[in-house]
């Protein structure tokens, strides 16, 4: 099977020129086929402040009503997913952005409201791994925003973390895949103040102690259970890395 690497990363990384042109500098380094996920939330929330529309968020996930559904659409779809096109382009790799309703690649269905009712957000239901396959065999590498459709004319927000795994997943029948999610560590840390305390591998059993033991929480642990059910559902490979890392496989690799 030929390797895919999916790569994810956050809005931090993308929404400033510089930091952007180096992340596409090194994601063109990395060898064989290759997806670019991308979110954008720091661009939303400053777009929805100069239109004086309010962010809300709960546990650190966007609360997208209606009027916040135009601007994450607008910044994400729009925005950041054609800049990091464009800057694609300019370095030579043939790019596509799209959004879930592109192409018909990813569908989801509006979250269901238990304790918090997120609005206009999308669980993942369906993904058209063969129309992605497809593109990718034609030397595109497609951008993924995070933004999926419901098949009844509605866009959702959805995560990109999720966009990532649901994507890395779908076309592990298609091809030896590496999911890698970037963020502004080295990897995972066994201390959270010592940059160089990065954990190199970690099995499901050592995740759950971590946890147990306090040294892996908050926001890490739903990105390792992504990791993990991306793994069990034949993803070759997840690595938690820092965005310069890409193209040299350092950082903390999630094995089963």
């Amino acid at each position: 099977m030929e390797k895919l690497t999916i790569v994810k990363v956050g809005g931090k990384i993308v929404e400033e020129p510089d930091s952007l042109k180096k992340l596409l500098s090194d994601f063109s380094k990395i060898d064989g086929f290759k997806v670019l996920v991308h979110g954008g939330g720091r661009s939303a929330t400053a777009m929805a402040a100069k239109l004086g529309i309010e962010s809300k968020m709960v546990n650190g996930r966007r609360i997208t009503d209606e009027e916040m559904l135009k601007v994450v659409i607008m910044v994400y779809g729009g925005l950041v997913n054609k800049q990091i096109v464009a800057g694609l382009q300019a370095i030579g790799i043939n790019a596509l952005g799209l959004t879930g309703a592109d192409l018909n690649y990813m569908c989801s269905e509006k979250r269901p409201v238990t304790d918090v009712d997120y609005g206009f957000v999308g669980d993942v239901k369906e993904v058209n791994a063969d129309i992605l396959s497809d593109l990718l065999s034609k030397g595109i590498v497609p951008v993924l925003a995070p933004l999926t459709h419901d098949k009844a004319g509605n866009l959702l927000n959805t995560n990109a973390d999720t966009i990532a795994g649901e994507a890395a997943k779908a076309l592990a029948k298609h091809f030896d895949v590496t999911l890698m999610y970037c963020f502004e560590k080295k990897g995972v840390l066994l201390k959270e103040q010592d940059e160089e305390s990065v954990i190199i591998k970690l099995n499901h059993d050592l995740f759950i102690q971590y946890i147990s033991d306090g040294v892996i929480q908050g926001g890490m642990i739903p990105k390792l259970e992504n990791s993990f059910d991306a793994l069990y559902a034949g993803v070759k490979q997840v690595i938690i890395t820092r965005a310069d890392f890409i193209h040299r496989n350092k950082g903390t690799r999630i094995v089963l």
